[in-house]
């Protein structure tokens, strides 16, 4: 997967007319549930920030097209699963890892709308919960307004956060901005999650 994330680079870096293109792929791929474990979409955008800080491509076309390949990935694998969600099961790769299902499913019962605006920022859950929402019938309006709202956040913030390193390691004078920056992103990311967790779980009670 390493290896595939270089060569996107290397691609993206030699072709920046087609950079949006193959950074809305793979965010896509990142968080679509059939695809996520072969997209390195994460590291797509993290190194795409370093090409933004380079001046290679522009952060805002960037971002975007990361937030609109996010929300596609995510509006699909719900549609899957309210469609098709008793199949699923027998379907790869779910049919070789139940347990991918079974947390996604777990998850959403535990935190409820919450989960589909939380678990786009942690990996193992990021493809699963959107399908598991599907599963259970969530509301497409909540669902929608979960998925894009978490979008917003997790795009901008990986080439962001991509860029910040890429200026910490060329100049050492952005070294201490760089880290803070990306400390403070950390902390707000963090209660935001606690906050969500918190309120959510009293709400269920």
């Amino acid at each position: 997967m390493e290896h595939i994330a270089v060569q996107l680079i290397a691609f993206i870096k030699a072709n920046p007319d087609w950079a949006m293109g193959v950074v809305a792929v793979t965010a896509f791929g990142e968080s679509f549930a059939f695809l996520s474990l072969l997209f390195p979409g994460t590291a797509i955008l993290v190194a795409a920030g370093g090409l933004v800080s380079a001046g290679a491509i522009p952060f805002f076309s960037t971002a975007a097209a990361g937030i609109v390949g996010g929300v596609l990935g995510d509006a699909i694998s719900f549609w899957l699963g309210r469609k098709f969600g008793p199949l699923l099961p027998r379907i790869w790769p779910f049919n070789r890892r139940p347990e991918m299902l079974d947390r996604g499913i777990e998850f959403f019962r535990r935190y409820g709308g919450a989960s589909v605006f939380i678990g786009r920022f942690f990996g193992p859950l990021r493809a699963v919960v959107p399908l598991a929402a599907g599963i259970m019938r969530m509301p497409s309006p909540l669902f929608y307004a979960a998925n894009i709202a978490s979008a917003i956040i997790w795009a901008p913030a990986l080439v962001l956060s991509g860029a910040l390193i890429a200026r910490s390691i060329l100049g050492s004078g952005h070294a201490e901005t760089a880290a803070l920056a990306i400390a403070g992103a950390g902390l707000v990311a963090a209660a935001i999650i606690y906050w969500a967790r918190r309120h959510f779980a009293s709400a269920r009670k």
